[in-house]
């Protein structure tokens, strides 16, 4: 009886032990979705040097991030009993493309927001005339199934001719390939990690294009393009900002840039943070993540935070599931920083005026 009762006290033991194995494995299975968590948030002076110096006024200007790693059924389980965890489906961080392409497409992205701050920046400074733009072409963010060039050419390449024409801005490319009749051989010049290419394909009709000008769509290539700038400066502005990546960083680029370049003490020995995209007009406009990067301001000590103020659209209120950063931002300020100043911006200016008169613009 007793080794009849040891033995079933055995196979019991076993059997838990591989009930927590299997259910182990299980909760470490990756699923096709991100956890979004609360990141850091930098100053931004460490990154941002003008003329080859750093800033030496007290206070802090901060980069607020998000750290975005691939979910698992344990994260998922987390995210269920602690709101500062969220699963995000991979589709609606990155769309159909590759995690490659996606970090390309990102860090290009930074890139655009570092231009932007400095056309900004420079022109708030009074400084516009010390800031030049070199238009280098057309940069490749997306390409369609049915291009021809879609097994020829890559994300993050920079169409500078087509059939050796240059333009000053993507406009100029689309209307010539408008011209261009339907099937037709092209020839594109592309750069491509410093290395130039030839690359040939037919045109195609695009009709998802159809405006005004073009009522029944045009003829193109399939590419998404956008404005690939190269901006140089006097003084020269260096901004490292190493494995950051993405457009929303914009604002607070910004503000460092004309604390820099203006000598106004905008900072007043306060900790600042800030959230945002940046036009080269100055508008701010919606990010993700929003709730996340106010928990990250918050455990950094800031007592601003600068939110994108936009009205209400069906756009931008899918950014945050159903509702605007503004009021996201509202709600988990009073959750988890309530002690955090929230400013609402909708451009550059509205955060420069609160910094120096502290007037905030009417919500209502």
């Amino acid at each position: 009886m007793k080794q009849k009762k040891f033995i079933k006290i055995i196979s019991g033991v076993f059997a838990g032990l591989m009930a927590v194995v299997a259910i182990s494995f299980y909760l470490a299975l990756p699923i096709n979705a991100y956890v979004e968590t609360p990141g850091e948030a930098d100053d931004i002076n460490q990154f941002m040097t003008v003329a080859g110096k750093h800033d030496k006024t007290k206070g802090s200007l901060r980069l607020v991030s998000v750290y975005l790693s691939e979910a698992n059924h344990f994260y998922w389980l987390i995210s269920k009993f602690d709101s500062r965890y969220s699963i995000e489906p991979k589709e609606d961080v990155q769309g159909n493309v590759s995690d490659e392409v996606y970090a390309t497409i990102s860090e290009y992205q930074m890139k655009t927001a570092i231009l932007s701050a400095e056309e900004v920046a420079f022109e708030a400074a009074g400084m516009s005339d010390k800031i030049k733009s070199n238009y280098l072409g057309i940069y490749v963010a997306t390409i369609t199934k049915n291009s021809h060039f879609a097994k020829k050419i890559k994300i993050g390449d920079t169409i500078t001719k087509i059939d050796g024409l240059h333009f000053d801005n993507a406009s100029g490319f689309q209307k010539y390939l408008a011209t261009v009749p339907l099937g037709k051989t092209v020839t594109l010049t592309v750069l491509r990690h410093n290395r130039t290419l030839a690359l040939s394909g037919k045109t195609i009709h695009l009709a998802n294009t159809v405006s005004k000008d073009y009522p029944k769509g045009r003829n193109g290539i399939g590419i998404s393009l956008v404005d690939n700038v190269e901006v140089t400066t006097s003084p020269k502005v260096n901004v490292n900002v190493g494995e950051i990546s993405g457009p929303s960083g914009g604002l607070m680029f910004t503000l460092q840039l004309y604390s820099q370049l203006s000598g106004e003490n905008i900072k007043k020995g306060r900790n600042i943070s800030g959230t945002g995209t940046i036009d080269d007009k100055g508008d701010v406009g919606e990010i993700g993540g929003i709730d996340k990067k106010i928990i990250a301001a918050q455990e950094a000590g800031s007592t601003i935070f600068f939110s994108p103020y936009v009205k209400a659209t069906k756009a931008n209120m899918k950014l945050d599931g159903g509702k605007t950063n503004w009021q996201t931002a509202v709600a988990a300020q009073k959750k988890y920083a309530p002690k955090l100043k929230l400013v609402p911006v909708r451009n550059f200016q509205d955060a420069l005026n609160y910094l120096e008169t502290g007037k905030i613009i009417n919500t209502k």
